[in-house]
């Protein structure tokens, strides 16, 4: 099965360029003022442009948290992202809402038992992106038990596998888990939103083995 992947988290235009053409499917800019990787509309707008350039299929999620809907949709429109990603605590009604305006949403969600595996339903999402719990909202770098991932998945959800995923560990996540997509944001990074472009391209090659 072949399995999608997100690199999170650009705030540079040569990264944004030279990971679209390294071949991710998904490029995540960050629009929550609260994170480390955070990027205005504006300079999202160069982002895009410069991904897209280097590789036009590559699609755009934008990923927002607790932010207003007309917000994320003023915003959605005027960089054409192809998924909204949610990471806040937004209830299932502005999942439903924003799917309602036409957008692609996926939800983001802290894992820490299988009760949290099983409010999955509650969420009409595209995707559920399965994240270990943190108070910067994902990118810490931290693992959570794989094992609920793979419950999600047998559940019948279509699942993101986030959290502490690197290079070294993303093809053993896969096999374990069996995800529609990967997510990595400090796996393969030199700094906050500074990517490194060799781990990029070994994850990618992970990904795939």
């Amino acid at each position: 099965m072949a399995v999608a992947v997100k690199i999170c988290g650009i705030t540079r235009e040569d990264d944004a360029a030279r990971v679209a053409e390294a071949g991710a499917d998904y490029l995540g800019l960050n629009f929550w003022p609260g994170s480390k990787r955070h990027v205005t509309v504006a300079r999202a707008a160069a982002l895009g442009r410069a991904a897209r350039a280097a590789r036009p299929a590559v699609a755009l999620v934008g990923l927002f948290v607790d932010q207003p809907e007309d917000e994320i949709v003023a915003a959605a429109a005027a960089l054409a992202l192809d998924v909204v990603q949610l990471h806040g605590d937004e209830p299932p009604a502005a999942v439903a809402a924003l799917t309602a305006r036409g957008l692609t949403v996926w939800k983001a969600h802290a894992v820490r038992d299988a009760g949290d595996v099983a409010g999955l339903a509650a969420w009409p999402a595209a995707a559920h992106l399965l994240d270990a719990p943190s108070p910067g909202r994902g990118g810490s770098g931290t693992r959570f038990d794989w094992g609920l991932a793979a419950a999600a998945v047998a559940a019948g959800h279509r699942v993101v596998l986030a959290g502490g995923l690197t290079p070294d560990n993303v093809a053993a996540a896969i096999a374990r888990v069996r995800p529609f997509a990967v997510d990595v944001a400090s796996g393969v990074e030199a700094a906050p939103g500074v990517k490194d472009l060799d781990r990029v391209r070994a994850f990618l090659a992970a990904t795939a083995a």
